[in-house]
């Protein structure tokens, strides 16, 4: 199986990964964040004392997202709801004082925001001392607004710079690509595996050099198997000199509304992650339906996915059907493009060579199709401008009814919800 190359050692946040590992232990992290200092700290301090080998989270809200800082510090100062931790907008001294005592090497802390332009976000985080988060110029792009893919793509980059720059203080940065997230659901592994692939070579080609890359948990455990082995492939590949690993997240579109379902599910993306050599989960709690989970629910998913992955054990991929020669295929277009990869990713959509399905986004070209076959497998029924091989690519053109959209988006939730289904159970 590929494995992350030894050189170099990577900073603290890959290195609490690495060790966790070499033991057999899945690390297991949450989504979580809170607009309170005193409930985010309550909450780090939960998922540390959690059943399980954990990493901290500090995911911001909305209005830091989008660049809206006043609207944050407003909504601070009036004490109204955020969904998040309204991290720039916080003076410096609250979020160090929240993490004091809280954040180290024995517990890394995370931040997870959903920025296109992240550049205030990754001043405030390093402000604070910490030195891990996520993103990417296309996944932090396409699925949150309008921003034009060139404005993220510069973005990114200069964002990419000024986190290599830690290591001239002794410090190794870590970056997670959200590409292999697109939208969550409903999008064919093979892209996701390539927008994750050339997220993480975006990275690496600005300075980082302690990397993660993501995969996110799809309709089909023997396809999801396939393309997390196909993603290790192919970043074996191509980040020479780089300290990587994969992490799974959790089911991404609509949940499950049951307890039992949504625990049931979370499992399952733990087992997919030991039985694939992935060594990072991200979870989801059985509120995720419904609401913003508490700190309790958030540790019951930490402790459920960890118990999952104790009774799993890696196992071979499954037979191939294609999707690595596909995400290679898809690569290898993009790389041809520009030796610069943010031109070349801007390029790529603007030729549709890289085309998401439903994605309304203005620079994505919307001409592929996808849909979940009779197997549970998500397969194309239309590649556009995908370099793909048509005869190994796309299945015969189904025209999806707005009924037909809705049952695909349902698929997962309905099946684990059903308390007569027999769900595939891997061990």
């Amino acid at each position: 199986m590929p494995s992350a190359e030894p050189a170099p050692a990577g900073g603290a946040f890959h290195r609490f990964i690495a060790d966790a590992a070499r033991t057999g232990s899945l690390v297991v992290q949450p989504r979580m964040g809170f607009a309170d200092p005193a409930r985010m700290r309550t909450g780090l301090i939960a998922t540390r004392a959690a059943d399980a080998t954990t990493v901290g989270t500090l995911t911001l809200d909305s209005f830091t997202r989008v660049g809206d800082y006043a609207a944050a510090a407003r909504a601070v100062a009036q004490d109204h709801h955020l969904n998040g931790y309204p991290l720039v907008s916080m003076p410096i001294e609250t979020t160090t004082g929240l993490l004091d005592g809280v954040h180290g090497p024995g517990f890394p802390v995370q931040v997870r925001h959903g920025s296109a332009q992240p550049g205030r976000i990754v001043e405030a985080l390093i402000a604070a001392g910490l030195d891990a988060t996520e993103g990417g110029p296309v996944s932090y792009c396409l699925p949150y607004g309008r921003t034009p893919l060139a404005t993220s793509v510069r973005a990114w980059a200069e964002a990419c710079r000024r986190l290599a720059a830690l290591r001239e203080a002794g410090t190794e940065p870590h970056l997670e690509t959200f590409g292999g997230c697109m939208l969550g659901q409903l999008c064919p592994p093979s892209l996701l595996v390539a927008l994750s692939v050339l997220e993480a070579m975006f990275f690496r080609q600005h300075g980082l050099r302690s990397i993660s890359l993501s995969y996110a948990q799809q309709t089909s455990r023997e396809q999801d198997e396939e393309a997390v082995h196909a993603l290790r492939a192919l970043a074996a590949d191509q980040l020479p000199d780089t300290s990587w690993h994969v992490v799974v997240y959790a089911y991404m579109g609509v949940y499950p509304e049951t307890w039992d379902g949504a625990l049931r599910l979370v499992a399952d993306a733990a087992r997919l992650a030991v039985r694939t050599g992935a060594t990072r989960l991200i979870v989801k709690t059985p509120a995720e339906s419904a609401r913003i989970p508490s700190v309790e629910e958030n540790v019951i998913a930490l402790e459920t996915a960890a118990a999952a992955a104790r009774t799993t054990r890696p196992a071979a991929p499954p037979p191939s059907t294609g999707i690595e020669a596909e995400a290679r295929s898809l690569v290898e277009a993009v790389l041809n493009l520009h030796d610069d990869l943010g031109q070349a990713l801007i390029r790529a959509f603007a030729h549709g060579y890289l085309d998401v399905p439903f994605c309304l986004h203005p620079d994505n070209a919307g001409r592929t199709r996808s849909f979940i076959s009779d197997r549970g497998r998500l397969e194309w029924s239309r590649t556009g401008s995908l370099p793909l091989d048509r005869p190994t690519a796309a299945q015969p053109s189904r025209r999806l009814t707005s009924s037909g959209l809705l049952q695909a988006l349902n698929h997962v939730k309905n099946r684990y919800d059903d308390p007569a289904a027999r769900l595939d159970r891997a061990s």
